[in-house]
């Protein structure tokens, strides 16, 4: 496994201070900098080490509570010091949504490997044949949903001489119109009478992704659940799941819908082996201050608790040419924007370091290099201060960043966290 501690400082990652030239990450870490007078450059990406705390636990208890597994998406952020913490936190195993994620996984001593795609690809079929031939203790398990599909997996799993079977679950469509999956019960029935016919795949379960129903509302996800879950039971009752699997795989669940899965799949009646009901929601580690913050199903569930947007975007006013407008040195290479522009938070004074609300500021568009930032009357906002901005979608939020300031509250540097996209 990879040692992320002593991988060298340099110019391949953005913000870090210059005379950390040669430093480890590890070395710089225990230096515990500030990141406002430790001689960060701007901009740069900061992850609150108090809220992905928070988020790490309040998913895991959420999760014992209502009796769930849980797989987060690995995607959202490629960190595998996330992954390590979310295990620790409880968590089954990592989802992945392509071969190249789940070779970094491996990469880094990843034990459990949900993909939430149908696997095709021959070369990646042969790798994982390897892998699984040489780890008894590795658990790999991906979508089927299409017979042509489990035929490209069985030729290329023959070809590479794989000798332990892929497991694989059935995914049903979300709907018409939605994105993969087979469309129908029948399909789906078509599909695991496909697997059955291999010596190369096994049936272990049900899958899908609720976060596809069109129009999506409570009414239409919960009845698009129940369709997965009572899937699952007649896959059973027909005797389609083989005792030696020794458990029956449900899996389900974005970051949006999830109050509504643990509902449905509390429902589901007991199976003729143990269920696994698997939760795969991956966007709660950091949160947002945009599209998950309005879509989160705690919002619906107060009680449960609450997530904490982790990300802050710290980037300084290079140009003040009218007292309406300024511009900051932060743009689309630094900033997430593929749903929503950044969310001017707090502005550090550039004399004082005073941190005061950023009152009368609004982020009205980004060029490649630049945030345009429009100020109100009053609004106090001067070249040399830096704009603190909230980001919407973590998962293309992180992506822009290979080393990422794990920060406290007051500023000091506690570790780096490092992405692997």
């Amino acid at each position: 496994m990879p040692d992320l501690a002593n991988e060298r400082v340099d110019h391949r990652f953005k913000a870090l201070p210059p005379d950390a030239e040669g430093l480890t990450v590890g070395e710089l870490a225990a230096q515990r900098r500030n990141l406002f007078t430790g001689g960060f450059t701007t901009p740069v990406l900061a992850l609150s080490a108090e809220s992905v705390e928070h988020n790490l636990r309040l998913l895991e208890t959420y999760a014992e509570r209502h009796g769930l597994a849980f797989a987060p998406h690995g995607k959202t952020s490629m960190a595998p010091q996330l992954f390590d913490r979310q295990l620790a936190h409880g968590a089954w195993g990592i989802t992945a949504a392509v071969p190249h994620q789940a070779r970094v996984y491996r990469a880094h001593g990843i034990a459990r490997i949900f993909l939430a795609n149908e696997l095709v690809d021959a070369v990646a079929l042969r790798w994982l044949a390897a892998e699984l031939d040489a780890d008894p203790g590795f658990r790999f398990v991906c979508y089927v949903d299409s017979v042509r599909g489990v035929e490209l997996m069985d030729e290329a799993l023959s070809a590479a001489g794989a000798t332990r079977p892929v497991d694989v679950v059935v995914e049903l469509g979300a709907g018409e119109g939605a994105r993969t999956g087979a469309r129908t019960e029948a399909d789906c029935a078509a599909v695991a009478d496909a697997v059955a016919a291999t010596g190369t795949l096994r049936l272990v379960g049900v899958a899908g992704y609720e976060g596809e129903v069109p129009d999506a509302d409570g009414e239409r996800v919960r009845t698009w659940l129940r369709r997965l879950t009572a899937l699952a039971a007649r896959f059973d009752a027909a005797g389609r799941f083989d005792p030696a699997i020794g458990e029956i795989v449900v899996s389900a669940g974005g970051s949006a819908w999830f109050d509504a899965v643990a509902e449905v799949f509390a429902e589901l009646p007991a199976l003729s082996l143990p269920v696994l009901r698997l939760l795969r929601s991956g966007a709660y580690v950091s949160h947002d201050d945009g599209h998950y913050r309005k879509l989160t199903p705690f919002n619906r569930v107060p009680g449960e608790g609450a997530l904490e947007p982790a990300f802050r975007l710290w980037s300084q006013v290079v140009s003040r040419p009218t007292p309406e407008q300024a511009f900051t040195n932060a743009g689309k290479r630094d900033a997430a924007h593929d749903l929503h522009l950044p969310e001017a938070q707090v502005v550090r004074d550039g004399h004082t370091g005073e941190i005061r609300p950023a009152d009368g500021i609004t982020v009205t568009g980004l060029s490649d290099q630049h945030a345009w930032v429009r100020t109100g009357e009053g609004a106090a906002l001067e070249v040399g201060d830096w704009l603190g901005m909230g980001l919407s979608h973590p998962c293309t939020a992180f992506d822009k960043w290979q080393l990422i300031p794990l920060v406290e509250a007051d500023g000091t540097v506690v570790d780096y966290v490092r992405t692997f996209f």
